[in-house]
């Protein structure tokens, strides 16, 4: 008793944040913002006759995005788990009022933003993180039931089905996509079949591959991933031009301030194009730092999830952590030609004060996880603590924290 009782009291304690993961963090806003200002001074001049347009209103969404990322620091995570489905019930809310003809934004054939008096918000941003808490709290409460397709699985997928529905619908196919990539990196963490996992994966796939065949959701971005070279002035233009833009820089780059592309060669170049401008004016180099912040991050963020307290934090944890991921490598993919375009934006750095306030709050999040973690010898407990029931990542840890151990 008194055993326990010492373990929950040490368990409870509140330390420090991994001021590592924080650090990258906050590396990659301040480079974002030097970037979204480089990339989109001229498209404030033509299009809003304001050169600081787009810096001044990433830079209040920053800003904003810091108070919440230190008040998500700042509290116990293990709250959400109560309010998870409140969490996510404002989520389908949200989603559904993009749909409202009085609150809803639409641009470029998409209606995926809502205005309340002066402010505009991408409701899928929240659902992302929405579903990351839903999820976790779920899984973390069934526990090895979650082996069960139709306890332990089929419920859940039910609900973020809705939501996938939801954003497909305005269409955002690349948003869709993530919140599927992260649906499926926390089932399989959280240890369900993989037979499971796998007949979800193919419905998902067969049900995206029949919205772009039939409705015409994605084509344009197929076709102009394996098509571009035939129709460079059309639908290949802007796959081409951010391969242009990042080949061009060299290793060194051309200069910060001084790429060509971003003047309207690059449809984009603040959004989902800003790393091909970094590219064009801090060349090799200059991508690679942002890669190694990302990779930091990451790192350090595994590091939380292996040592959370309990099967929540470290669920939570992963589904953060496959958000930055996920987004982080369509992104690239999509700038390199190594998948299709798909209108993603690069964590913490592309322009968009939705995107960028609520990728802060997750990291927020992620630092209350490291900050309720065991703190006594973490480097000799097995970190499975949490909810790395996975057999070969549970193996791999326990093999791992073993060797330590022994020498």
């Amino acid at each position: 008793m008194a055993r326990g009782q010492a373990a929950e009291a040490r368990t409870a304690r509140r330390g420090e944040p991994d001021y590592v993961l924080l650090s990258a963090a906050l590396m990659l806003v301040v480079l974002g913002l030097i970037a979204v200002f480089s990339s989109s001074y001229a498209v404030g001049v033509v299009n809003h006759g304001d050169a600081n347009y787009f810096i001044k209103r990433q830079a209040i969404w920053a800003a904003i995005g810091l108070a919440g990322l230190v008040v998500a620091m700042s509290i116990n995570y293990r709250l959400l788990m109560r309010l998870s489905p409140l969490v996510m019930l404002a989520a389908i809310a949200g989603l559904a009022a993009v749909f409202v003809s009085s609150l809803s934004v639409s641009a470029e054939g998409s209606a995926r933003w809502i205005s309340v008096g002066p402010i505009t918000a991408q409701p899928s941003e929240f659902a992302k993180l929405a579903v990351i808490i839903y999820l976790a709290a779920w899984l973390a409460a069934k526990g090895p039931t979650v082996r069960n397709f139709a306890l332990g699985v089929a419920p859940y997928v039910g609900m973020v089905g809705l939501v996938t529905a939801l954003v497909l619908l305005e269409p955002d196919l690349g948003t869709a996509t993530t919140i599927a990539l992260i649906t499926g990196t926390l089932l399989f963490v959280s240890g369900a079949r993989l037979l499971h996992i796998a007949a979800l994966v193919a419905s998902a796939t067969v049900f995206t591959g029949a919205l772009v065949i039939v409705g015409g959701y994605g084509a344009a971005r197929i076709l102009s991933f394996t098509s571009a070279e035939s129709d460079p002035e059309g639908i290949g233009f802007q796959t081409l031009q951010m391969l242009q833009a990042l080949g061009s820089g060299g290793l060194t780059g051309l200069g910060l301030g001084v790429s060509r592309q971003k003047f309207f060669y690059v449809p984009a170049s603040h959004t989902d194009g800003v790393l091909a401008i970094i590219g064009e004016e801090l060349g090799y180099i200059g991508v690679v730092v942002v890669l190694a912040l990302f990779a930091l991050l990451l790192w350090r963020g595994l590091r939380v999830m292996q040592r959370a307290a309990d099967p929540f934090g470290s669920l939570l944890a992963a589904g953060v952590l496959a958000w930055l991921a996920f987004q982080m490598l369509i992104n690239v993919g999509g700038i390199t030609r190594s998948i299709p375009l798909t209108g993603i934006p690069l964590p913490l750095v592309s322009y968009g004060g939705s995107s960028l306030m609520m990728t802060m709050i997750a990291i927020g999040l992620l630092l209350s996880v490291s900050r309720y973690a065991h703190l006594e010898d973490p480097e000799l407990e097995p970190p499975t603590r949490g909810v790395l029931r996975a057999p070969g990542l549970r193996r791999a840890l326990l093999g791992r924290a073993t060797a330590r151990a022994a020498r």
